[in-house]
């Protein structure tokens, strides 16, 4: 059984996946899953804009800099190969130019959309 803790985190997090998809919504981005799951690992938000599909890991934490450091090079791994599974599904996005994003939600704050946070090959300069 999943602490109380444990839930209202959850509860926080998928309320702020949701306040991230009408953001990226609003700057043009067509958003074609959320909390999309694969063996390899999930991918909170996969979005669209021309011919760029955007893979987004949202960090919600109680400021932007914990929310920034939360997000490990294990976890962009498997959101990287979690890219490869969504890509065999889904082929017809297989000519786009891959993107992996992430936004950052804290308390009071707007959310801090990192564009290209991170390269598959493991270069990450803004994070």
């Amino acid at each position: 059984m999943k602490s109380a803790r444990h839930l209202r985190a959850q509860t926080h997090g998928r309320w702020a996946e949701h306040a991230v998809a009408q953001y990226l919504r609003l700057k043009g981005y067509r958003i074609l899953a959320r909390g999309y799951r694969a063996p390899e690992g999930e991918i909170d938000i996969v979005a669209r804009k021309g011919r760029v599909l955007v893979l987004v890991e949202v960090k919600a934490r109680s400021s932007i800099e914990t929310a920034a450091y939360a997000i490990t090079p294990r976890q962009r791994n498997r959101i990287e190969r979690a890219a490869l599974r969504f890509l065999s599904r889904h082929p017809r996005h297989a000519d786009c130019d891959l993107r992996f994003d992430a936004i950052l939600v804290s308390p009071w704050r707007l959310p801090r959309h990192l564009i290209d946070a991170w390269r598959p090959d493991g270069d990450s300069g803004h994070n």
